[in-house]
């Protein structure tokens, strides 16, 4: 049998026996694309074997992918919480500075107030108050993509979209703390895209997409 992969290259590939993807480096198109792991499982007098290892591979896989999304949610909230207090700490200083202007605009001649707006210390201020929406909004498009492939689906109560219980599905779980934040993101990006401004919608966003057949 053989196989569609790409020959004398380092790649991942669904093994045919646990099915899970695996590294693989094929040389010819008749290689077996059977992991090492499931080697031992050749012939049908080792089914039974075969099914407890797939079972114990599959429970590891699981759970290793459970922690990383674990760890993803909470290093992103802890992000988000970051350029959040950046955001309001640059917003206010940038206040403070425009206001200092505007309290000496009567007194200053124009080229001085305008030298003043120019301020290398106000640029950078909103440089970096720019720079942490752009991450903020990295971090969400992110989140969105994974709760585009894990939400309540409507023709099935109680399941998630890619088939599981709500209950059991540890990527829907995992960006549920939040999920309304996303949904807020996206609405305010969807707005500030059909006013013709800036925005951090990914480019496979469907708004973005409309945007572009229009």
């Amino acid at each position: 049998m053989t196989h569609p992969y790409a020959l004398h290259v380092d790649l991942l590939a669904p093994c045919f026996c646990c099915q899970a993807r695996q590294p693989f480096h094929f040389t010819s198109a008749s290689d077996q694309a059977v992991c090492s792991f499931c080697v031992r499982h050749l012939g049908a007098e080792k089914a039974e074997r075969r099914d407890s290892d797939h079972l114990r591979l599959w429970t590891e896989l699981f759970n290793d992918e459970q922690e990383m999304h674990r760890s993803y949610v909470a290093a992103t909230k802890a992000t988000i919480a970051e350029r959040d207090a950046a955001i309001v700490e640059l917003t206010t200083h940038v206040g403070q500075l425009a206001a200092l202007v505007a309290g000496h605009f009567d007194a200053t001649p124009t080229d001085g107030v305008r030298g003043l707006l120019e301020n290398d210390l106000i640029k950078r201020a909103e440089r970096k108050t720019e720079l942490a929406s752009r991450q903020i909004d990295w971090a969400m498009a992110v989140i969105w993509r994974i709760g585009a492939l894990h939400h309540d689906d409507a023709e099935n109560p109680g399941h998630c979209v890619c088939g599981r219980a709500l209950g059991s599905c540890a990527e829907g779980l995992a960006i549920d703390p939040v999920r309304t934040a996303m949904n807020d993101w996206g609405k305010k990006n969807v707005q500030l895209l059909r006013n013709g401004k800036r925005n951090g919608l990914p480019a496979d966003h469907p708004a973005v997409i409309g945007e572009r057949t229009r």
